[in-house]
């Protein structure tokens, strides 16, 4: 397969869009994402032959870039490795659901209540595709959407984690209710911590947002509501780490023969 070299703007096409980085352009070419072309920094030498490689065995187009494109286009950390794909696809709540049935795995998902940062959010489906988690539910509005930077912080999570957008994350509880699903809520305040649950039921876990928190109505709707106990003088986490801990826990639980 023959490379081009282009001076290429970062003009995308309408239901495209950008991802960066080795990882999460080898985790979208290995997972049959649709790839329009991949862009190589004329000075990337590390690991270009396993784009190529990756590149030439599907047909995908591949472009050989001045760096200044990279620089001018993208955040730090793309590593001078760009895509062009087709923009990734949300779920719907009926699919969401029938993917542990599908499975016959015990559900486990996570609710996003208005995540804003698209770090956090990169973050949080890393540790949602380490934890086995079946899939994330966003909000609409006030909430962070799909995008390169969740992509890039993701390490190519995002291309196995399935992500469902509603309107009201309140619908999507109250339809995991009806499913027989229990619903857990994250709150610093609560009395009762996450060791003190058996968590091997069918299980949502409610995620509150930086610095805010679950939103009153929404802890509302939560079977219960838990926390990390904390002994620092912070009594703080950031919430991906706040996350993996919670995922993991559950994680243990059910793996745990006891």
């Amino acid at each position: 397969m023959k490379t081009k070299k282009t001076g290429q703007t970062g003009k995308l096409r309408s239901g495209s869009e950008w991802i960066y980085g080795l990882n999460p352009v080898l985790e979208a070419i290995k997972a049959g994402r649709n790839i329009k072309n991949i862009y190589i920094s004329s000075n990337r030498h590390h690991k270009v032959f396993e784009l190529k490689k990756e590149s030439e065995f599907r047909n995908i187009p591949l472009k050989i870039s001045d760096p200044i494109f990279f620089n001018y286009t993208f955040n730090k950390g793309h590593q001078g490795v760009a895509a062009e794909v087709s923009s990734k696809d949300y779920v719907s709540l009926d699919e969401l659901l029938n993917i542990p049935l599908r499975k016959k795995e015990i559900s486990l998902f996570l609710i996003l209540d208005c995540i804003e940062d698209p770090r956090n959010f990169g973050a949080i489906l890393r540790v949602a595709d380490a934890a086995g988690i079946h899939g994330v539910v966003i909000q609409s509005h006030r909430s962070v959407q799909l995008g390169s930077v969740v992509s890039k912080v993701s390490a190519g999570a995002v291309e196995y984690v399935p992500v469902c957008m509603v309107s009201n994350i309140k619908y999507a509880i109250s339809e995991m209710k009806k499913s027989g699903i229990t619903v857990v809520g994250t709150e610093a305040s609560s009395g009762k911590t996450i060791w003190d649950l058996n968590l091997k039921m069918p299980l949502a876990l409610v995620i509150g947002s930086e610095g805010k928190g679950i939103r009153k109505t929404v802890g509302k709707s939560c079977d219960v509501l838990v926390s990390l106990p904390m002994l620092g003088k912070l009594n703080s986490l950031n919430v991906s780490v706040a996350t993996g801990i919670f995922a993991f826990e559950i994680l243990r639980q059910r793996l745990c023969n006891n």
